[in-house]
C-alpha cells in the first residue's frame, strides 16, 4: 500500500508553503510535492517591495527561505517529486497521487500550487537561442549582460520590474510593446519612463524572429499598424508577455478554463470533492505573492474541514 498523509500539496511556492504551514499546524499530516526546488517564481524576484511586513524590500530567495524555514519547523515534509496524474477512486476516501519513476503517494485532501510558467513567444530562433541570448528571467541572467544592448518584450509589470533590474548591468535597454503604452501599475511605469538615458520604446511593434549566429545579435520587429520590419541589433532577449499554468497533469480530471487555469470557488474548492487549489495555477484577477498565500490558507483551512469530516465518518 502507498504511503497515505492527511494532505498532500502539490508545488512549493508561496501558495503551497503557506497551505502547508496551516496544514501541518492544525494537526494534519502534511507533504509538500516539489518538482524542482521551494520557491517557484519569487525566487527569481529580485526585489519585493510590497509584501507586508518588510519595510525594506526583500529579496525573492531570502522569502522563500523563511517560508521553507517556517514550515519545516512546524512539520511540513517536502520532497522532490514530479507529479504526473491525480486519480480519485470511486471505492475510496484517499486521492492516488502518481509521481514520475517512484511510488504513489495516497492523500485524503490534495492542493494544487503548481503555479505557471513564462509563455514563450513561438516565433524563429526562440527554442534555438534559449540559454544563448534569449531567457525570461532577468535575475538569473542579468549579470551576463553588463555594457551590453538587450530587448525587453512586454509592458507588464513583470516586464518593466525586470527592465530595471536589467539597468543594472545593460548600457541599453529597448522595450518591444504591442500597444502604444505600457500596462503596468503607475509607479513601475514612472520609473522606467523617466530612465531616457538607458531605457528606449519600441510601440506598437511585436518580434517575428530572433537571429543570430552562435548567440543572439538581434530581433526582426514587425509593426501592429503596418507592414514595415526593422532589424533591431542587440544581445539577449528578454521575454515577459504572460503565464501559462502548471496543469497539464490535470487534464481529465478536474474542471479548468480554455487556458487551463484551474476553476474554484471562493473556499478554493475544485470540481473534484477533495481536491482544492489556490495560487497562479488558479483562475482569479491578481496574481501576487500576497494573494497566493491567503489562497493558501484559505485552501488549507477547506482541506482540514474536509479531512476532519471523512475522519469523523470512519469512526462512526
Amino acid at each position: 500500500m502507498s504511503e497515505l498523509f492527511d494532505l498532500v500539496i502539490i508545488g512549493g511556492g508561496p501558495a503551497g508553503l503557506t497551505a502547508g504551514i496551516y496544514g501541518a499546524r492544525a494537526g494534519l499530516s502534511t507533504l509538500i510535492l516539489e518538482k524542482l526546488s521551494p520557491g517557484g517564481q519569487v525566487v527569481t524576484t529580485d526585489i519585493l517591495e510590497n509584501y507586508p511586513g518588510f519595510v525594506e524590500p526583500i529579496g525573492g530567495f531570502e522569502l522563500v527561505d523563511k517560508m521553507v524555514e517556517q514550515a519545516t519547523k512546524f512539520g511540513v515534509e517536502i520532497r522532490m517529486a514530479e507529479v504526473t496524474s491525480i486519480e480519485s477512486p470511486p471505492d475510496k476516501e484517499h486521492k492516488v497521487i502518481h509521481l514520475a519513476g517512484e511510488e504513489d503517494i495516497s492523500a485524503i485532501g490534495v492542493i494544487i500550487a503548481t503555479g505557471a510558467y513564462h509563455k514563450h513567444l513561438g516565433v524563429p530562433g526562440e527554442d534555438h537561442f534559449w540559454g544563448r541570448g534569449v531567457s525570461c528571467c532577468a535575475t538569473c541572467d542579468g549579470m551576463f549582460y553588463k555594457g551590453k544592448r538587450v530587448v525587453v518584450v512586454g509592458g507588464g509589470d513583470t516586464a518593466i520590474k525586470e527592465s530595471l533590474f536589467l539597468t543594472k548591468f545593460a548600457s541599453e535597454i529597448t522595450i518591444i510593446h504591442r500597444r502604444d503604452r505600457l500596462r503596468a501599475t503607475k509607479i513601475l511605469q514612472d520609473k522606467i519612463l523617466s530612465m531616457t538615458d538607458k531605457v528606449k520604446f519600441e510601440w506598437k511593434s511585436a518580434v517575428k524572429e530572433i537571429i543570430g549566429e552562435n548567440h543572439v545579435t538581434g530581433v526582426k520587429l514587425g509593426y501592429v499598424d503596418s507592414d514595415k520590419e526593422k532589424i533591431l541589433e542587440c544581445d539577449g532577449v528578454f521575454i515577459f508577455v504572460g503565464f501559462t499554468p502548471s496543469t497539464d497533469f490535470l487534464k481529465g480530471f478536474i474542471e479548468m478554463d480554455e487556458r487551463g487555469y484551474v476553476l474554484t470557488d471562493d473556499n478554493m474548492k475544485t470540481s473534484v470533492p477533495g481536491v482544492f487549489a489556490c495560487g497562479d495555477a488558479r483562475k482569479k484577477l491578481l496574481r501576487q505573492i500576497i494573494t497566493a498565500c491567503g489562497e493558501g490558507a484559505t485552501a488549507a483551512f477547506a482541506a482540514e474541514q474536509y479531512i476532519e469530516n471523512i475522519k469523523g465518518s470512519a469512526y462512526e
